[in-house]
This record gives C-alpha cells, sequence and structure tokens, in this order.
C-alpha cells in the first residue's frame, strides 16, 4: 500500500539529509542541489504533492509564461538593501571634523566626496577619520543605537 501524502509530509521532518537527498533522487530523477535542509524539504514537499494532487493548471502557467515575458530583460532588484531614509539625490552632508568642514554630496547611486565617488557613507568617514566608522552615524543621519 502507498503512503498516503500526509505519511509522506510529516517523513521529510524526520529524515537525514542522506535520505532527504535519496528521495530527491527518486522524485526528480536528478542529483539534489547542494541548498541547505529547510530548501529541500519544501521542494520535496511540493513535488509529492505535485504528483498526488496534480500540478498548476494550464491557465496558471500560461500566465506564469507571459509574466516571465513581461519582465524578462530587466534589471533585478539588488540583492543589499538601501536604508529605506537614504536622502534624496543631490543633498548635502555636511560634518565638521577636526576643525575641518567635510561635504559629501547624495547621488543616485553613491556618494560624492571631494571629487571622488564612494559606495558608502562609511567609506567616506573612514577616509576622513582614518578610523572605522557607521557612516550614517557619522554624518547623523541615525544614532549609535541605530535610530533616526
Amino acid at each position: 500500500m502507498k503512503e498516503t501524502v500526509l505519511t509522506q509530509l510529516a517523513a521529510l521532518k524526520g529524515a537525514s539529509a542522506s535520505a532527504l537527498k535519496a528521495r530527491w533522487r527518486e522524485l526528480f530523477d536528478t542529483e539534489p542541489p547542494a541548498y541547505n535542509r529547510r530548501f529541500l524539504e519544501s521542494r520535496l514537499a511540493y513535488r509529492i504533492q505535485e504528483l498526488a494532487y496534480g500540478g498548476l493548471s494550464r491557465d496558471t502557467l500560461d500566465r506564469l509564461k507571459a509574466m516571465a515575458g513581461q519582465y524578462a530583460g530587466q534589471e533585478p532588484a539588488g540583492r543589499k538593501a538601501r536604508p529605506i531614509l537614504r536622502p534624496v539625490a543631490g543633498t548635502k552632508l555636511v560634518r565638521e571634523w577636526d576643525g575641518v568642514e567635510h561635504c559629501v554630496t547624495v547621488r543616485r547611486d553613491d556618494f560624492e566626496y571631494l571629487g571622488r565617488p564612494y559606495k558608502s557613507l562609511s567609506s567616506i568617514a573612514r577616509e576622513i577619520t582614518g578610523t572605522k566608522w557607521n557612516g550614517w552615524v557619522f554624518f547623523g543621519l541615525k544614532n549609535s543605537q541605530g535610530r533616526k
């Protein structure tokens, strides 16, 4: 007798990594990817249900293909999230350090200091002070506890 879908899904939680990989080979007929256990469990759970109850409908597949075509060629969003309160491009950040006034211009994708581009405010703060600083704290955009 074939195991029920629920029994198969429950067995995934207690299975060893090698058992999950063996199950992957059985269900997908390929080598398992080098992802973490959580990914393997969730993908195996989906596959078990897909085989038992059927996959996506034709309409859903067509809609996904249309969406993929719509977004093809677009640049993916950056992996690193920008701070929510990033100053608007053109903003001048001014900070006095050791009696010298330092001015940084916020640009769309970076910062300008002394005519040179910098990817982060922290690198500018390090340039000014010679020590490691959180640039957002150094320029007064947030306090050292992380609050604005």
